[in-house]
Order: C-alpha cells, then structure tokens, then sequence
C-alpha cells in the first residue's frame, strides 16, 4: 500500500488535500492523471447504466430540504456512539472499542451484559427463560467479539422491536458502556480504561442557509446520493414517460463526518458516489435483485478485475430499510473491503417520502389500473473506493532485463493516457512528424508527447502510469510513412502505418 500511495502522488494522481499547510485528514485532490482516470471510470459507469432504454441520468443537489434526511431516517440513526481516549485524545466509534476486547475478559463481559439485561426484562421469568436458553447452546457459540454475543442475543429474542431497543440500549447506556470500556485497552497508547463518557455523534455535515445561523435555517450535506434519486422519483418518470421497471442513475459528492478515516481512499469525508435505483413492481424485486447481482460484478470483470480478486459478503444484519443486501468487496493489500452495495430496499424510500411530505410518490399501472409504491433495487458504488481498487489492482513489479519494471496494468478504458508519441532522435524532422501525430490524435484521445531521455528510460515512464501503448517515431518512419507501437502488458513491438494509428486506437480502447 505504501508503494502505491506513493507512486500515486509522485506521478500525480493523488494528493493529500492542503498539503502546504500539513493536510486535512479524510480529504484528497486528484492531480491530473487521477482525474482523467476518475473520470473515465465515471464515464465507464454510465454509459453501462444509461446507454439503454430503461436508466433514466438526473444531477440533483447537494443542499437538500431537512425534512428528506428525517425521512430517510439519517437524523435519527445516522449517529454512532463516541469516546476519547483521556490520556492520548485519540477518538474512537465505541462498538469498534467493543472488538478490542480480548477473549480473556469475555466472561467478565457476560456478568456485565446479563447485569444489563436484566433490567431491560419487564418480566423476572421471561428473563430467567432467556438466560437457560442461551446458557443450553453457550458451548457451541464462537465469542469473539461484543457484536458475537449481541447477536446471540437477538436470535434467542423473539420480540424483534425488543431486540432493537435492547441492541441501541446496549451501546449507548452509559453505565454498561462504562463497565465495558473499563475492560479495553486503547489502540492507541495502550492504556486500559481511560474512556471518556460516549456521546452520540452524528456523521451529517452540518450548515445553515441564509444570514441567520439558527435551527430553522439548518440543512446538511447530503451523506449519500440516494435521496435526490428518491425525492425525484416522479418527476422523472412523468418527463421521460417510463414504465416499470426503470432506473434512475446519478453520480455526484456525498459527505460524512467520519469519526477516523483510514486506508487512503478507502474512508474519506468526502467522496463521490455512483448509484442506480431501479424502481419494480412489488413482487417483482428478488428476480431484480439477482439481475443486478449479477450485472454489476460483470462490470468490474469486464474492466480488467481478476476473479480471485472479489467476492460477494451478504450482510446478515439488514439495514432498516433493506431486505437483502450483498456487497462486492475488492481484495486490497490491508484486506477485503466493499467497493459496491447491491441492496433490496422495499418501498421504505418511497413510503416514508409520501408520509413525510403529505405527497403521493404512488405509480399508476396503466395495463392493471392499480396505484402502488414500488419497491427498489440499489447499485451503490463508491466511485473513490473503484479508483482505489483498480489502481491497486493493477499495480505490478517485475525484472525486466536485469532491472525493476514498475507497471499498471490499467484495462484500455481506464487508462489515463491511452498513448504515448515518442520521436527516437530531435533531428531529421522526426520531432515534427511525432509533433503532428500528437496534435491529430488529442482531437480523439489523451495522448502524451515526450522526447526527453533514452527510449527505454521512456518505456518505463509510460509503464508506470498505465499508458497501454508507445507509437515511436525512428528513422523508417522517414522512409516508409510507419512507426513502431510498443504494446505495455507484453511489450511486443510491430510497426503500423502512421495513417492507421487512430484507428489502431479506437479498436482497442
């Protein structure tokens, strides 16, 4: 990774934000490589999504009415719990406190949660019920963590509103998180028990609109794209006149005041997302669900992803709105990580929008004449997240006659320069034919011109920023009107008439 971040900023596609003045953690600038890379991975994202006849592309705001995070129920749930650290001040989401707890202590921890549980129990033996059944199947339950024991809990708990007030009490009751924190060690420095109180910590970034800074003036940055693609559900259908099912697509910035960023690009601030939301007929959502599944992962395979490299996590716990969900997580060098959510959201969206805004967000099936909400599929993929994961993807070292060859191996679509024009000599008018070469084929790609250094010393300039191929201009050039294209990957060498060039390019790229 270390390899990476650091070719990624020498060779200008990432930098971190403000650097002269020491940075601003989570926030990064994309140099220009990396936003002709950014881009063309945007741009590969929507042509799959809208270059059919069912996605619908709108580009809604970023300030949004408060009333949309309400219903979404970002205002009421977009929170985690917080603690510092009293001796070193680094700060910490309490339920990844909880997973440092080390198994030794885990017995202390149940004294501590049946503690707890007990007085959540209205009913002395409903409790006494619980606890026989969950000490009957103790033996064969792996607790490595708080969340393993939490969710023990929840299985025997048949009550499921029960459950979900029993897990919020659970992380955010002061004196059970007290009793807990005095058990972990800080990450950090080390130090045991040394937690301050938790307090609830909202993620949305938050500002005002207007001169007057007070709550009626209160709106966020949007935490995710989503919303504006929900809020606009009708709208677009009536502009464009589709029928279910169809999409909607957008990509745009999203914002979240993360508690700690980590893993480059990986947990930022701010960050783009590119999200689909396909909008079914109730009934119709597990045979969309699959589709989907199924489309996305092609996605990154057809864009040079290696099998090995991804994998489909399902979440066993579901998001309030969801009623299934799958994640394509990429295999980055600290471990595997999501890139892209595939979520069954039912028609939580749609619904709590018309309760909210007093709105019908209802669609009128001509064919049964019924009025319904429709349930939605979502594609979310973080379009840093992408960036990352195929740069890390296609980053390789190998020896190349004697010495390191640094290269990425970017599929022809992503690449941030699709060629490179290189005279082999500043003399015999080489120069000005790569010259006219260059300013010919910028009219349809990016290209880049470079006559400084031995040939091979450009070779691998070019390797190493994905380039997929170097047309040189030589001495039979001038002879029969030909240049030599290097191919990146197997660095074969053919020569091709300089009038097929672009052509050459298209039917590769």
């Amino acid at each position: 990774m270390d390899k990476i971040v650091s070719l990624a900023k020498r060779r200008g596609f990432v930098f971190q934000s403000s650097e002269i003045y020491g940075g601003l953690n989570g926030c990064w600038d994309y140099g220009p490589l990396g936003v002709e890379m950014l881009n063309n991975l945007k741009q590969a994202w929507w042509r799959s999504m809208t270059f059919r006849d069912d996605i619908e592309g709108i580009d809604a705001s970023i300030l949004m009415h408060p009333r949309v995070w309400e219903a979404s129920g970002h205002v009421a749930n977009f929170t985690d719990p917080m603690v510092d650290c009293k001796q070193c001040k680094a700060r910490y989401r309490l339920d990844h406190l909880y997973e440092q707890l080390s198994p030794k202590n885990l017995s202390k921890l149940e004294e501590i949660v049946f503690s707890f549980l007990q007085t959540r129990f209205s009913d002395p033996v409903g409790f006494e019920t619980f606890l026989a059944a969950y000490r009957k199947q103790r033996d064969d339950i792996q607790l490595m963590t708080v969340e393993g024991l939490l969710d023990e809990y929840r299985k025997l708990i048949k009550d499921a509103k029960f459950a979900k007030e029993l897990l919020a009490g659970y992380f955010i009751d002061p004196n059970m998180a007290d009793s807990i924190l005095k058990l972990v060690n800080c990450p950090n420095c080390g130090n045991v028990g040394t937690f301050t109180e938790a307090r609830q910590f909202n993620l949305m970034f938050k500002t005002f609109v207007g001169p007057v800074e007070d709550t009626n003036n209160v709106v966020y940055l949007r935490p995710e794209t989503a919303q504006g693609i929900f809020v606009n559900f009708l709208n677009v259908q009536s502009a464009s006149r589709q029928k279910l099912p169809f999409g909607i697509a957008q990509i745009g910035k999203a914002f979240r005041n993360e508690i700690n960023t980590k893993n480059f690009l990986f947990r930022t601030r701010e960050f783009e997302q590119m999200e689909m939301q396909y909008f079914v007929k109730p009934g119709e959502e597990d045979k969309f669900f699959e589709y989907w599944r199924e489309e996305r992962m092609k996605w990154f395979l057809d864009l040079g992803m290696k099998q090995e490299n991804l994998q489909w996590h399902k979440h066993e716990k579901l998001a309030h709105y969801a009623k299934a969900a799958f994640d394509i997580e990429f295999k980055f060098p600290f471990g595997w990580g999501e890139i892209e959510g595939i979520h069954s959201r039912t028609d939580f969206d749609l619904g709590n929008h018309e309760k909210f805004s007093g709105k019908a967000m209802k669609y009128y099936d001509e064919q049964t004449k019924e009025k319904f909400v429709p349930y939605v599929i979502e594609t979310s993929v973080g379009a840093s997240r992408s960036f990352m994961a195929f740069l890390c993807a296609s980053y390789d070292e190998e020896m190349v006659e004697g010495e390191m060859r640094t290269v990425l191996h970017f599929h022809p679509k992503l690449a941030p320069m699709k060629a490179a024009i290189l005279p082999l000599v500043n003399r015999d008018g080489m120069d000005d034919i790569a010259h006219t070469m260059t300013k010919d084929l910028q009219k349809h790609f990016r290209v880049f011109y470079d006559d400084s250094g031995a040939i091979g010393r450009r070779y691998r300039r070019q390797d190493e920023i994905g380039t997929p191929y170097c047309f040189t201009v030589d001495s039979q050039t001038l002879q029969d009107q030909t240049v030599t294209v290097r191919e990146r990957d197997s660095m074969k060498q053919e020569r091709v008439a300089m009038s097929k060039v672009k052509e050459y390019l298209f039917e590769r790229i």
